[in-house]
């Protein structure tokens, strides 16, 4: 669209994004101010920020040594109640604030080995190769893209009413719960991507490789964390310790599915057609990801719980930057939105959190209709 041209009309059911009313200089304009903050962050990065993800990964083994000690005595309730916290807590953050953001490559301009996505590999069922394709790529590159984006609803739920309904979606509401409790197993299946092996694009060879790396992870989590820890308690506190951690699994799980759904289907996020997105540029791209998240506001606790995903517009912008910065440039970025009359969507989690199960409950029936998305954003 030039700058002399009217913006496209949306149909019916569907709202105008905010993208179709910049000209192509603002969203030019825009690219280069959302590019020179990366690039000045970058540019400053040093120990500051190196102490911060240590200290995390330190943390986050003391938690494990001091949860796995107390659940050696798990027959005893007080020891059972505490071990299982500081595990879930562990599993969190290793989940959340290390694996997630270290896999994006936020800490690999420190050039250390250890702390680098080609290394890392995390507590969860996803191997690391196939949920940084998944994820890393397909999602990040396509976010919001209907048809493109895989984890528009993860491929089993409808999320937005301009996907078409199936009456599978009925049971959406339900087998959320399930996915809720089980998110680690989910999105492992997710990554092998069924579609792509019906349409014959993956190989014999690779569909190999995926479906032994899955099967080696899950066979480790199994063991260590249903067999071997359990046996460490001894006969009569095997069970015991086997149910502290399945719970703190679960506890890791939901969590994990509440923060980042409330990252993503909350009702004021966009979703977009192929066609808007044919001729993107790096400023287009920006807007999209700007407009196809959302952050939950809360405490300097809750974010570095979140791995920061609290600042779910912020990561969406650079997913490569060091977590412990989204709160810093938040302020810039709102910055930015204020004078282009862009939203910035953002709300408390009980909110965000909200919107999300009334979407999956309501979009479960056929029918319905966006709801109404966020103005201009117009200072706190």
């Amino acid at each position: 669209m030039s700058a002399t041209e009217a913006p496209p009309t949306p149909t019916a059911d569907e709202p105008q994004s905010p993208l179709a009313r910049l000209t192509d200089e603002q969203i030019e304009e825009l690219g280069r101010e959302f590019a020179a903050i990366h690039d000045e962050v970058f540019a400053e990065l040093g120990d500051r920020d190196a102490r911060y993800i240590r200290s995390m990964i330190e943390l986050h083994r003391r938690l494990v040594v001091l949860s796995r000690v107390l659940l050696l005595f798990s027959r005893k309730k007080p020891a059972w109640i505490a071990g299982t916290t500081m595990l879930s807590l562990a599993k969190i953050l290793e989940n959340m604030e290390i694996g997630h953001n270290v896999m994006h490559g936020q800490w690999d301009w420190m050039n250390d080995p250890q702390i680098h996505s080609s290394k890392w590999d995390w507590d969860s069922a996803s191997t690391a190769e196939a949920w940084k394709h998944s994820h890393n790529y397909v999602h990040h590159t396509y976010t919001n893209i209907r048809g493109k984006d895989r984890d528009l609803g993860y491929e089993i739920m409808r999320i937005d009413p301009q996907q078409k309904w199936h009456p599978v979606y009925l049971a959406q509401p339900f087998y959320n719960i399930l996915l809720m409790a089980f998110f680690e197993w989910g999105v492992a299946a997710h990554d092998l991507d069924f579609q792509a092996i019906r349409r014959g694009e993956k190989s014999k060879a690779q569909i190999k490789r995926e479906l032994k790396g899955m099967a080696g992870k899950a066979r480790t989590q199994i063991v260590k964390d249903y067999l071997a820890f359990p046996a460490l308690s001894g006969r009569k506190g095997f069970k015991s310790t086997l149910k502290a951690n399945f719970t703190a699994n679960v506890v890791r799980n939901a969590w994990a599915h509440a923060i980042i759904f409330c990252g993503h289907f909350p009702d004021q996020t966009y979703t977009f057609s192929q066609e808007e997105t044919e001729d993107e540029t790096r400023g287009g791209f920006y807007v999209r990801q700007l407009l196809g998240a959302a952050n939950i506001e809360g405490s300097p606790l809750f974010h570095v719980l979140s791995g920061n995903l609290g600042y779910q517009v912020e990561h969406h912008l650079y997913p490569d930057m060091p977590s412990s910065r989204y709160s810093e440039i938040a302020p810039r970025v709102k910055d930015i939105c204020e004078r282009y009359e862009l939203p910035y969507n953002t709300g408390p989690f009980s909110k965000q959190w909200g919107s999300v199960m009334r979407t999956i409950a309501r979009l479960a029936l056929p029918g319905g209709a966006p709801r109404p998305k966020p103005g201009p954003y117009r200072g706190d």
